[in-house]
């Protein structure tokens, strides 16, 4: 089950690549927010279409859930805008390689320190090493772009 998941990821982050590559251009047509506005509002029509067949596990007032819950909504959008106005700059490659720096340490932050409900998950080499690749990777492609 977890290679499942694995693999899934893997190929929902070639998605995020793509849409990279997306955001760039479309941003220079309409605007870095106007682009960033227009891919969160297909993102939610596909999404309220999907919630019309899959119904809710329960259903609760907005006002009940805790409002730092909510906060991914504000985080996802700038990281948005930061992709349409990076990418054009940097490259996908580039741009994502940042993004996969940032998600992987904070990540490991994350799992640490047992934020959000997580289990806690110690520091070892491997996962030292593994973020010390991927950083790396960061330069050796920044490097490359020169």
């Amino acid at each position: 089950m977890n290679l499942i998941f694995v693999l899934l990821v893997v190929i929902a982050g070639m998605g995020l690549s793509f849409e990279a590559g997306l955001l760039g251009p479309l941003g220079s047509e309409v605007g870095h927010l106007w682009a960033t506005l227009s891919i969160f509002g297909v993102g939610a029509s596909l999404l309220w279409l999907i919630s019309l067949f899959i119904p809710s596990k329960e259903t609760v007032s907005l006002h009940a859930i805790p409002k730092w819950q909510l906060s991914g909504g504000l985080l996802g959008a700038i990281y948005v805008v930061v992709l349409t106005l990076a990418t054009p700059a940097l490259g996908v490659a580039m741009t994502m390689i940042g993004v996969l720096t940032g998600q992987i340490g904070k990540s490991f932050a994350i799992d640490y320190f047992g934020w959000f409900g997580t289990a806690k998950k110690p520091v070892n080499k491997l996962r030292v090493l593994s973020i010390l690749f991927v950083i790396l990777a960061m330069f050796f492609s920044y490097m490359g772009a020169i």
